[in-house]
C-alpha cells in the first residue's frame, strides 16, 4: 500500500464532468483561487466536439517551480461523471487521491486500495438546500468548489472575491454563490479536513504574469499588427480568434470624432470566400488576415498559391487540431505543418511561425503582417488548440509605440511621377523581391492587373520557359531572403558536452522545458534548439552537425517536422529520431523524459544506468 502523496504548490487536480452542465466556470473559479494565492499553474480543457452530454475534463497542473506544460499523471481526480468513472479511477497516480460524490454507495470493486477515496454527498448536500433543477445543477458545481477549497486550504477570502468579480454585472447572484461556496466549505471542515495531504500556501512566484487564451493575444497581435480586415469561415478552434479581433476593434479601430468604425470583418460563406476576401483587401494595400484550421488550409490551397505566385501579402492563422478530414476537431495537434509549408499546386514554399504560447502569439500575430508585406507572400502563424484555446499564464504582452510598419518594397506616387525604373516582377538588387504599387498611388503609372499565370519581369503574359524558370528561380532567392526576417531557433546548451540534441516547436515547449530538467537531474545531458519559423535558419542544419543523433519532438503521426528538415536541410533521416505525440491531448513532460531516456539507452550502453 503506497503511502499517501503529500505535496505543497505542486500537484495535478484534473477534473471529470458532463459538457454542459456548467462545471467549467467553477473549475476555472478553482484554478484561478490558486494563480491569486501567488503559486504558478497551467490549466487545459479537454472538451467534446458535440454541445453537451459528452465527457470533458479540466486539468490543472499547480507547480511552485513554475512549470507550465503537462506533466502527466493526476494526484487527485475530482470524479463528477459516472460515464468516465472506471477510466477516471484508474488514471490516479498510486498514493492520489479520489474525490467523488458519495450520495449514492458504491460497491468496493469501483475503488482502488492505493489511492485515498474523499467521499462528499454532494447531491444530498445540494439538495437539501436547492429545489430548482437548474439551481442544483450549477451550485452543485460551487459546492465542490468549496469543499475542495477547505481539502487544499485555500483561503476563503480568494474565492469570494473571485466570486464578486465574476458576478459584478449580476450582483444578485453574489450571495447565492457565497452560500454554495460556504456550503461545501463548511461540510468539507467538519467532515474531510485531514483526508488530503495537497496543500496550497501563498508564494510569490505568479509575479506580474497574466493568464490568457492564446486566441485572444493573437487577435490583439493582429490589431497592434496594423490589421484591419478580418475574413474567416467559423471553425473550431479558429473562431474565438475572428470573434477576438472583433471585440479589440471596437476599442481600438474606432474613429473618435464620428465614432465610426475602421475596420472591416466579413464572416464568409466559406473559407475560399475567406482567403479570396483577405487576398484582395491586401492587393488594395490594407492589412488582412483570415483565421482558420487544417480542414480550412485544405480548401485554401488554390487561393494560396495564387497569393504565393502573383506575390500578394496575406496572413494565416492555422489553430491546428487532430485531422485528417474532420478528425478531431476539439483535440489539439501539430499535424497541419506540410500541408501549409507547400500549401497548393506546383513548386510552393510558404513562411510559418510557430508560437510557443500566447506571448509569442500575439508577438508573432503582429510581425506575420511587416513580413508579409516585406516578403509579398502569404504568412502562416501555426498555433492550436493547445495554445489557442486554453488560458495560460504568460509574462504580460508588450508593445513598442515607436515601432513603425514594414510595408516593404512599395513605390510612391513621386517614385513613379519622376520616371523610376518598375517592372513588377523585376529582382533589382538580388533578394529576390520586387517593387510593387498600390492601386490608385498614380492615375498612369504602375501596376493595375495581376494574374496568377506566367509573365516576365514586367508582369506581361509570357509562357516562355526561359520567363518562367526566371521568376521561380526568384521565387526561390525570395525565400532564402526570408530566413533573416523571420524568428530565429533558441538554442540551449546543456551543462556538459552532449552527443545529442533534441529540436522541438510551438506547444510542445513548455512540457519540453521540464523533461529537460529533469533528463539534466538524471545526469542525462542534451543540448535543445526550439524552431521558431521556417524556412529554417543555418543554424537548425548547423545544430544537427554538431550531434550524433537528434531528438525531434512533434504532436503528430508523421513526424512532419522531421520530413521538413530532411527536405529543407538535406540531412540524412537516420540523424534524427522523432519522438511523436499525437492522441488529441498535449503533449506530457513524462511523456518526453521516458522516450528519451529509453532511445538514449539503447543508443548508449553506458547510459543505461542514469537512464533506469
Amino acid at each position: 500500500m503506497p503511502k499517501p502523496i503529500e505535496a505543497t504548490n505542486d500537484f495535478v487536480v484534473k477534473f471529470a464532468n458532463v459538457n454542459g452542465s456548467g462545471s467549467a466556470s467553477a473549475n476555472e473559479l478553482f484554478a484561478r483561487s490558486i494563480l491569486r494565492m501567488g503559486v504558478p499553474l497551467a490549466a487545459r480543457n479537454i472538451f467534446p466536439s458535440n454541445i453537451q452530454g459528452l465527457p470533458t475534463w479540466y486539468e490543472v497542473r499547480v507547480s511552485g517551480h513554475g512549470w507550465l506544460g503537462r506533466r502527466g499523471g493526476v494526484d487527485m481526480m475530482v470524479a463528477m461523471n459516472p460515464q468516465t468513472w472506471d477510466k477516471d479511477v484508474q488514471s490516479i497516480d498510486p498514493g492520489g487521491y479520489l474525490f467523488y460524490d458519495s450520495t449514492k454507495p458504491m460497491p468496493p470493486s469501483k475503488f482502488r486500495q492505493d489511492i485515498t477515496v474523499i467521499g462528499m454527498p454532494l447531491t444530498a448536500v445540494t439538495n437539501a438546500k436547492y429545489t430548482e433543477a437548474r439551481q442544483r445543477q450549477l451550485f452543485k458545481n460551487i459546492i465542490y468548489v468549496g469543499a475542495l477549497s477547505a481539502l487544499f486550504d485555500i483561503e476563503a477570502e480568494v474565492i469570494e472575491t473571485l466570486i464578486n468579480e465574476q458576478f459584478k454585472t449580476k450582483p444578485k447572484l453574489i450571495p447565492p454563490n457565497h452560500e454554495a461556496f460556504h456550503l461545501g466549505r463548511d461540510y468539507a471542515t467538519e467532515h474531510l479536513k485531514h483526508l488530503c495531504k495537497l496543500k496550497v500556501i501563498r508564494s510569490d512566484k505568479v509575479g506580474n504574469r497574466i493568464f490568457i487564451e492564446g486566441n485572444d493575444a493573437a487577435a490583439l497581435g493582429a490589431v497592434y499588427g496594423g490589421a484591419t480586415v478580418c475574413a474567416w469561415y467559423p471553425i473550431t478552434p479558429s473562431t474565438s480568434v475572428a470573434e477576438a479581433f472583433m471585440d479589440h476593434c471596437k476599442t481600438f479601430r474606432v474613429d473618435p470624432e464620428t465614432g465610426k468604425g475602421r475596420y472591416a470583418i466579413i464572416q464568409s460563406e466559406d473559407e475560399l470566400s475567406a482567403i479570396g476576401s483577405v487576398i484582395g483587401a491586401s492587393w488594395n494595400g490594407a492589412r488582412a488576415f483570415t483565421a482558420t484550421s487544417g480542414p480550412g488550409i485544405s480548401l485554401m490551397q488554390e487561393f494560396l498559391g495564387l497569393a504565393y505566385f502573383a506575390e500578394v501579402p496575406a496572413v494565416i492563422f492555422d489553430i491546428q487540431r487532430g485531422g485528417p478530414s474532420t478528425g478531431m476537431p476539439t483535440r489539439t495537434q501539430q499535424s497541419d505543418l506540410l500541408g501549409a509549408a507547400y500549401a497548393s499546386h506546383g513548386d510552393t514554399k510558404h513562411v510559418l511561425l510557430f508560437p510557443e504560447d500566447p506571448k509569442e502569439a500575439f508577438e508573432m500575430a503582429a510581425q506575420s503582417f511587416d513580413l508579409a508585406e516585406r516578403l509579398q507572400t502569404p504568412v502562416l502563424m501555426m498555433s492550436d488548440l493547445d495554445i489557442g484555446m486554453n488560458t495560460w499564464l504568460c509574462d504580460p504582452l508588450g508593445w513598442d509605440d515607436k515601432r513603425s510598419y514594414d510595408r516593404g518594397k512599395v513605390m510612391s506616387f513621386d517614385d513613379l511621377e519622376a520616371g523610376k525604373e518598375f517592372g513588377r516582377y523585376q529582382d533589382v538588387d538580388g533578394d529576390g523581391i520586387p517593387y510593387r504599387t498600390l492601386p490608385g498611388t498614380h492615375p498612369t503609372r504602375g501596376a493595375f492587373f495581376t494574374r496568377g499565370t506566367s509573365r516576365n519581369r514586367n508582369a506581361r503574359y509570357s509562357e516562355e520557359g526561359a520567363d518562367y524558370v526566371d521568376n521561380m528561380q526568384r521565387l526561390l532567392r525570395k525565400f532564402d531572403t526570408a530566413k533573416k526576417y523571420v524568428p530565429g531557433p533558441v538554442e540551449k546548451r546543456g551543462k556538459e558536452l552532449s552527443r545529442f540534441g533534441v529540436i522541438y516547436y510551438g506547444s510542445t515547449a513548455p512540457a519540453m522545458y521540464e523533461a529537460s530538467a529533469t533528463l539534466e537531474a538524471r545526469g542525462l545531458h542534451l543540448d535543445t534548439l526550439r524552431i521558431r519559423a521556417f524556412p529554417f535558419a543555418e543554424a537548425v542544419p548547423d545544430f544537427i552537425a554538431r550531434h550524433e543523433q537528434v531528438f525531434v519532438v512533434e504532436q503528430n503521426r508523421d513526424g512532419q517536422l522531421h520530413t521538413l528538415i530532411v527536405n529543407e536541410c538535406a540531412i540524412d533521416p537516420a540523424r534524427l529520431i522523432s519522438v511523436l505525440h499525437y492522441d488529441g491531448t498535449p503533449i506530457t513532460a513524462r511523456f518526453i523524459t521516458q522516450a528519451i531516456v529509453e532511445r538514449m539507452a539503447v543508443l548508449d550502453g553506458s547510459i543505461k544506468e542514469a537512464a533506469e
